[in-house]
């Protein structure tokens, strides 16, 4: 893969397979959090930043961590520290695709999992820990996870976190880190609870500010719309049927009101997902997923919930209850108009809501018209009922611009049979036309290993394995899914 010379990644003079990485997953130019963060992580710095949902913040802080990794290094190397599984998931996933051609493994641990297949998997090499506060303590204690190796620590979603009380685990990890590892914290907020979190562990630390830009709020389209309490789901209908939106993140008040709304859109036949913080943790994960596939259209949601969860091509936001906040509004509409593409905001205003729309204007510096909400043409409803019908299709998930180039193989035999790493190198680059650099990440289990080939070569060498021995015994060997995002 050539690597394009307009990319502005490469003036941060990174590895050619993290610039790689960078172009297959479409990044081109920097967003304002990773231009101001990247440089100061890549030259050593401790950073305290304040970026909003949708920043690019992950990259920010994943693009340095994944530079700085040593692939030789068997113990954790990299720890991310995430209020809850939903983001520890999203976070493993988009490290695992930044660092993928430098075949650096990224775990991820969580609570409401078993402990003994995570302990089974930190038993290998893994470069990078993605992980809750909570569960990483529970794998210190039990001195499954290893940190005398860490050198870098990142504290995402600080002010969540503080509000999940998980801020006495996170001082007591960040006490257990080698006295010269790099702290780094990320916050929707930088209120002085939050950078206390890291008083007395981190020192001259480079503080960073990245808000949303007139030019960014210019990109969303505000709409307003009165209603009474009592109307105010006739009101919704209207507004779903008059913008029709390919997708949209509907927020409520409460978990209570998702379920109503939920229970009501599904009784009209309107396809939904919901998200609130009552939800099992597997239940949420598969709305998640399902919503960012394009499993259904609208998701109806709580702030809590879908706080910090980063969903691509957004085309709408609909406030069905007005935010309690100034800031959550600001938070709730950025989660469209991202990245160049237009998008609309829509809220609807009852009576008790007027006083925090003042509150809203005032903070934004703007004033906004508070309209009735028009009555459908037939042509509107016409196509509200159509795009009901019409089955929605599956969209291509993050990442699939790696699988074209990338065969996973899962091999017959593991650590039973004695199978290490170097024997299926060995034995893979006898074949004519493949050396180690083609060579992706391995995972021996039990009974099976499975072996990433790279440069499109993975047809060649399923096919020149099957005549080969490994460890004396020729094996059976497939393609299998290649891993990628959930």
């Amino acid at each position: 893969m050539n690597i394009e010379e307009n990319n502005f990644f490469n003036s941060y003079k990174l590895s050619d397979d993290i610039i790689k990485s960078l172009e297959v997953l479409g990044y081109r130019t920097p967003t304002r959090i990773q231009q101001s963060v990247i440089p100061l992580m890549l030259s050593g710095n401790n950073v305290l930043a304040k970026a909003p949902t949708g920043s690019g913040k992950t990259a920010a802080f994943g693009i340095p961590v994944c530079e700085h990794a040593v692939w030789e290094e068997n113990l954790p190397q990299v720890l991310i520290l995430e209020p809850t599984r939903e983001l520890t998931e999203q976070v493993r996933d988009e490290l695992f695709l930044i660092g993928r051609l430098k075949r650096l493994k990224v775990a991820a641990v969580y609570g409401g999992f078993p402990i003994d297949k995570q302990i089974r998997t930190l038993k290998q090499k893994s470069h990078m820990i993605v992980g809750t506060p909570g569960r990483l303590m529970d794998h210190i204690r039990r001195e499954t996870l290893k940190l005398n190796k860490v050198s870098r620590v990142v504290i995402d979603e600080a002010d969540l976190m503080l509000d999940m009380g998980f801020a006495d685990e996170v001082k007591e990890i960040l006490s257990k880190l080698p006295q010269d590892a790099g702290i780094s914290l990320f916050s929707a907020t930088l209120k002085p609870e939050v950078c206390q979190l890291t008083d007395g562990f981190v020192q001259d630390a480079v503080t960073v500010t990245c808000d949303a830009q007139p030019e960014e709020e210019a990109a969303i389209r505000q709409l307003f719309y009165e209603t009474a309490s009592e109307d105010k789901y006739d009101t919704f209908i209207k507004v779903l049927k008059l913008e029709n939106p390919d997708n949209a993140i509907i927020f409520c008040g409460t978990r209570e009101m998702v379920n109503v709304l939920f229970q009501k859109l599904r009784r009209n036949r309107i396809f939904c997902g919901m998200l609130h913080g009552e939800m099992e943790q597997k239940e949420r994960l598969k709305t998640v997923n399902a919503f960012r596939r394009g499993g259904f259209r609208f998701l109806i949601a709580t702030d809590v919930a879908a706080r910090g969860i980063d969903f691509k091509d957004i085309t709408h936001v609909i406030n069905y209850d007005f935010p309690t906040g100034r800031e959550t509004y600001v938070h709730r509409i950025g989660r469209t108009g991202r990245n160049g593409k237009t998008g609309t905001a829509v809220s609807l205003v009852c009576e008790d809501d007027r006083r925090m729309l003042k509150m809203v204007e005032e903070y934004m510096g703007r004033t906004f018209y508070v309209e009735e909400a028009p009555v459908p043409e037939h042509d509107r409803e016409k196509a509200f009922r159509e795009s009901q019908r019409v089955k929605t299709r599956l969209k291509d998930q993050d990442g699939n611009g790696f699988n074209k180039d990338i065969m996973r193989l899962a091999i017959g035999g593991g650590r039973k049979s004695k199978i290490r790493a170097n024997d299926i190198v060995a034995t893979i680059c006898t074949i004519d036309g493949v050396d180690v650099t083609d060579i992706g990440i391995i995972d021996i289990r039990d009974s099976l290993s499975y072996v990433e080939i790279l440069n499109q070569k993975g047809e060649m060498v399923l096919d020149a394995l099957k005549d080969k021995t490994l460890k004396g015994k020729v094996r059976k060997v497939r393609s299998v899914k290649v891993q990628g995002l959930m």
